[in-house]
């Protein structure tokens, strides 16, 4: 039997009522930095990294079952009956693997911006030798990356950079990321995640993610779909206070934000 470690994690927060932040592949644990000063008394935020990000170390190989496995061996580890699981971008697709493999541990889901299919414009960097040229004229030339990023205005807020993390990562592993998630379930797998969901997406994010929502409450009709208002694709660092509502405040009404919405197409 493979014994899977945990994933290294940053704690904000003290209190007893418990949230696992997954980020997305361009990420690291502080991906979920902006949210720490909005994290309740009562409550405790643990950020991970994964592997080969941050402070957790690579794989040999990266797939998505080793992965999972120590999304879910890190569930286990953390002081907590249970707890709420947090996935943002492709960190939504691990959450909801993770989600099935240690169900006792997940009392509800929160995806943040996510995605039910891989677009052709990420799809076309998983493609051979063709897509690392052209993964690596974008996101690992600086040039490529303040273009990328001023294609992308309309899906980012303010003086935000959806490219600036592309400047620290391991880019081999990146690509490595985006190919595993090739190998993600049918989505029609997922029907059995019965705990409380919730999908938060900003208001000028992709079409494929609000189409993704839809495609989502498909699977989970019991799921909630929220708009977090004047946010594009990273609203975790845009609107960190409608975020943190959302993930902290679940039971109550959200201060600020209308009642949800579905997505639309």
């Amino acid at each position: 039997m493979i014994v899977h470690p945990p994933l290294h994690v940053k704690q904000y927060g003290q209190g007893h009522r418990a949230w696992l932040g997954i980020h997305g592949w361009a990420g690291n644990h502080r991906t979920f930095r902006p949210l720490a000063s909005h994290v309740p008394n009562d409550c405790v935020l643990y950020s991970a990294d994964l592997p080969g990000y941050g402070l957790t170390p690579p794989l040999d190989r990266w797939a998505l079952d080793p992965v999972v496995a120590m999304i879910s061996e890190t569930l286990r580890r953390l002081p907590h009956r249970s707890l709420t699981l947090v996935g943002y971008c492709g960190g939504g697709n691990l959450a909801m693997l993770a989600a099935q493999q240690a169900p006792e541990r997940v009392e509800r889901l929160v995806l943040i911006d996510p995605f039910a299919y891989m677009p052709l414009y990420f799809r076309v960097f998983t493609w051979g030798s063709f897509g690392r040229r052209a993964y690596m004229s974008v996101f690992a030339n600086p040039l490529g990356r303040r273009i990328a990023n001023a294609v992308l205005r309309r899906k980012r807020r303010g003086h935000t950079d959806l490219t600036e993390a592309f400047g620290r990562v391991n880019h081999a592993l990146t690509i490595e990321v985006m190919r595993s998630l090739l190998d993600f379930p049918p989505l029609a797998s997922f029907q059995t995640l019965s705990m409380p969901i919730d999908m938060a997406y900003g208001e000028r994010t992709f079409a494929a993610v609000k189409r993704s929502v839809q495609i989502w409450k498909t699977v989970w009709p019991h799921a909630r779909a929220q708009v977090l208002l004047g946010a594009a694709h990273n609203p975790i660092a845009e609107t960190p206070a409608q975020t943190a509502a959302i993930l902290f405040d679940e039971a109550a009404p959200r201060a600020g934000i209308p009642a949800p919405l579905e997505a639309s197409p």
